[in-house]
């Protein structure tokens, strides 16, 4: 894997995650209380001893560049030729922003060259999963492939307009690769379910730098992998489909595209399951992120009757740094140095960093954002018209998000009163 390079394309806007994304990149939110979404496929290239990596970054990527750079320099040494470099738009072939993700990569192949990798692995930085890419790599070089792209199966019906869609023959050479279809193709003998993409592709360097400025050069091009570049390889080169590898060691394989707000939330819930899907406790496959030096979470107040305080968490996760006042946490989970007060209760919610629950307030199947004060006595989440009413967002399924915006506070004090 010393001749491997990782280029993480974690520059989308990821619309259809505000406004949890009004003031950060998709890879940048928080994920599981501790982690950032991201955290997931810089493990995976650590885990995998893929040691040279760039992280292409292209919308409000601050506070990415910021975790990255606390919680992450540290296992790698640049010295021995190691890192992880946060790379925004360099600009050097144009003027223009990124068109594509095929783009993306033709726009840094100065950087890509200046290392002098071998080979090449394009990953995706907004899916939760894990997977060891030095077999991808092995399998790669094995089946003599010039583009191999990670694959794995999934429901017909959630795969419409979402993933790209490969078809494979007998030796799993792609033969077909349709963009985003609004109705996929099933796969041969299974109705119910179609090949997707995982955004996951490798190739020898020289390959792709050929194919890059090819695609470059093609008038009407999206610059795309998925719209663009595979598709126009298939017929005159040798593309295989990868199956994907879990290495989370559970009957079913896990891969997540939290995308959506729904999405995002069910994922994140499935973690405080007695028995979660994804399994954050591996030593074998550790996820690593940025670890802030905080105290222990600390649960006070035992006391007894029915007006007593009483702190507890039941079917929770709890952060380092938070104080749960006499407040009750149900189904929740709770990031760093957050706070709730006396008499609280939250339920089947989600809390980012630094958020403090005034007393008395009841929160139901919410996401509430970074440093975000909830008002003492305030009700959120049980009246979805309300909620619409105060500006806060809520989901077809009656999910309610509060950003972390300024002045919401003032808002949420005036809607308490």
């Amino acid at each position: 894997m010393k001749d491997v390079l990782a280029v993480i394309l974690a520059g989308g806007k990821g619309s259809r995650l505000e406004p949890l994304t009004r003031d950060r990149a998709k890879p940048a939110v928080p994920f599981g209380g501790a982690y950032r979404i991201i955290d997931f496929t810089l493990s995976n290239c650590l885990n995998s001893g893929i040691r040279k990596n760039l992280v292409l970054t292209q919308y409000k990527a601050m506070s990415l560049d910021r975790h990255i750079h606390l919680g992450w320099q540290s296992y790698l040494c640049r010295e021995l030729g190691e890192f992880i470099e946060v790379v925004p738009p360099q600009q050097r072939i144009d003027e223009h922003w990124y068109q594509g993700t095929a783009d993306a990569v033709y726009q840094n192949i100065y950087t890509i060259e200046r290392e002098r990798p071998k080979y090449v692995v394009i990953l995706a930085g907004d899916h939760i999963y894990k997977m060891n890419y030095a077999k991808l790599v092995e399998h790669h070089i094995e089946s003599g492939a010039d583009l191999t792209v990670g694959s794995l199966p999934v429901d017909v019906s959630a795969a419409a307009r979402q993933f790209g869609i490969v078809e494979v023959d007998a030796e799993n050479r792609v033969v077909g690769f349709e963009e985003k279809p609004a109705c996929p193709k099933p796969i041969p003998g299974d109705p119910q379910r179609t090949l997707a993409s995982m955004g996951i592709y490798v190739a020898s360097t020289r390959f792709l730098f050929e194919q890059l400025c090819l695609d470059a050069t093609r008038s009407g091009s999206r610059h795309d992998f998925g719209h663009d570049l595979i598709p126009a390889l298939i017929d005159s080169h040798r593309v295989y489909a990868y199956p994907f590898m879990d290495e989370n060691r559970k009957t079913e394989a896990y891969w997540r595209d939290v995308g959506t707000l729904d999405a995002y939330f069910d994922a994140n819930m499935d973690l405080i399951a007695i028995d979660p899907q994804l399994n954050l406790y591996d030593a074998d496959w550790p996820i690593r992120t940025f670890q802030p030096n905080l105290p222990p979470p600390k649960f006070v107040f035992a006391e007894t009757g029915p007006d007593a305080r009483r702190g507890q968490a039941l079917d929770s996760i709890v952060c380092q740094g938070t104080i749960v006042s006499g407040g009750q946490l149900e189904r929740t989970i709770v990031g760093p140095d957050s706070r709730i007060n006396s008499y609280a209760q939250v339920v089947d919610s989600i809390l980012f960093e630094g958020v403090n629950v005034g007393r008395h307030a009841k929160i139901r199947r919410a996401i509430i954002d970074k440093g975000v004060h909830v008002p003492a006595g305030i009700e959120i989440g049980y009246d979805a018209d309300l909620d619409r009413n105060r500006g806060f967002t809520v989901t077809e399924t009656g999910l309610t998000v509060i950003a972390k915006t300024h002045g919401v506070d003032q808002f949420l004090e005036k809607a308490a009163s």
